[in-house]
């Protein structure tokens, strides 16, 4: 029964019994987590620093200080190094409590109206911040380009960092995350230590997420899911019309983005569905021909692991997505890559969608290594190493896809191709 802890137990038992669990996840933690136990402290001064879109023209910035910190929330910045014409304050500041954590004080503050494809330079909490910098993405309109970084599982592991810093080298305009953030499996603190270990990079480019399984988190009677998740990582719902932080859309250049949520109900009777049939319906390709969507778990995966774990979601919005004409949907959750062709219903369909799993970012789980054989005619790419990938939207009808493998400490472009935007495809589906 839902009103029941798991396992059968009574509350006192199942609270013990979690309790366990999580003073053992701590523990496990601790082995693998390589930046040590300093660092998984907040230090006195504003930390992991981040930027998301905000709506057209507009940018959040998101920091976390020290409980009872007097320092102030707000966001000094401009287009000049230590020259800031303009600030904002935060418009939320709160902290959320977990099982025997509590977190540092977490800030929020919208900045613009911006310019477009220009460096900002900007410091949180007045002359107590050190001063960083971010670039806006390019204009909307048809025949703009822009650059996507996609990851997906990213984690916080040698392999990470080996992930991130080929991310730094890519010249990209937004960085797509397709959901397991953190790896934190309960251990509030690894959210800390992962917000640091991405600061870099997420305080220079907008990062757009969506959930994974590893970022739930609920317990039964004692933690609500998306605890953690949704106080750190506050994406644009509310501008996108959306009732939930776990699902959103947002437009960049000439591509319109959704974010969906894999762990959210998706069924016709849900608020995620009947959401995203109205975001779709107001979609204009003449304004942004591209339409991109991410998810976690993959709906076509020839990969041994987690087979069969993004079925229902497929079922449920594939025919709404291929109506729309969706492009690509990158997923996660499987440790490895693979591209598909366009596909839908389990064929090959030439106006269907291509699918991509990018789910080895370097988590802690390591790769999926072993893959179905033979190897289904729609997978035409598939490899377990750890990796990112960039999408290159040239014009309104191509964009370059390419995958680049961590291996030996170097960037390796290991897939590329070349892709047509489906806006003008007029083939029927075979379902239809």
């Amino acid at each position: 029964m839902r009103g029941r802890s798991t396992l059968g137990m009574d509350a006192p038992a199942a609270l013990l019994a979690v309790l366990v669990v999580w003073w053992a996840a701590a523990g496990a933690a601790g082995q693998w987590a390589w930046l040590g136990r300093k660092q998984l402290l907040l230090q006195a001064s504003p930390e992991q620093v981040h930027v998301t879109l905000a709506g057209l023209k507009h940018i959040r910035v998101t920091w976390i200080t020290a409980a009872g910190s007097n320092l102030p929330a707000k966001v000094d910045y401009g287009t000049a190094p230590n020259t800031y014409t303009a600030s904002a304050v935060a418009d939320g500041s709160s902290s959320y409590f977990y099982m025997l954590y509590r977190s540092g004080t977490i800030h929020n503050a919208v900045i613009g109206p911006l310019e477009d494809d220009t460096r900002y330079f900007y410091r949180v909490a007045g002359a107590g911040g050190r001063e960083l910098s971010f670039k806006t993405p390019p204009k909307l309109g048809p025949e703009v380009p822009v650059t996507f970084a996609v990851v997906g599982d990213l984690g916080q592991t040698r392999w990470s960092e080996s992930t991130l810093a080929h991310i730094q080298q890519c010249s990209y305009d937004v960085l797509l995350f397709a959901g397991d953030l953190s790896y934190a499996d309960y251990y509030q603190p690894l959210w800390d230590s992962f917000g640091r270990l991405v600061e870099p990079a997420a305080s220079s480019r907008p990062w757009m997420v969506t959930q994974g399984n590893h970022d739930v988190e609920g317990i039964p009677l004692l933690a609500r899911p998306y605890k953690a998740y949704n106080s750190r990582w506050s994406m644009p719902h509310s501008e996108s019309d959306s009732p939930s932080n776990l699902f959103y859309s947002f437009d960049v250049a000439s591509v319109h983005v959704v974010m969906l949520g894999s762990y959210a109900a998706y069924d016709q009777r849900s608020e995620q569905y009947a959401w995203l049939q109205e975001d779709l319906n107001k979609v204009d390709r003449s304004k942004t021909p591209w339409l991109v969507a991410i998810v976690h778990a993959p709906w076509y995966n020839s990969n041994a692991k987690h087979r069969g774990d993004g079925d229902g979601m497929m079922h449920a919005l594939e025919p709404m997505l291929r109506e729309a004409k969706v492009d690509i949907v990158f997923a996660g959750h499987v440790h490895a890559y693979e591209r598909t062709a366009r596909v839908y219903s389990g064929q090959l369909d030439e106006c269907g969608i291509m699918h991509i799993t990018i789910g080895d970012g370097g988590n802690r789980e390591g790769l999926a290594r072993r893959f179905r054989d033979p190897q289904p005619e729609w997978s035409i790419f598939r490899e377990a190493s750890f990796g990112h990938g960039e999408l290159q939207v040239v014009n309104a009808t191509h964009a370059h896809w390419s995958w680049h493998r961590n291996d030996d400490d170097e960037a390796v472009v290991a897939d590329k191709i070349t892709i047509t935007s489906v806006t003008a495809c007029t083939t029927p589906s075979r379902s239809s």
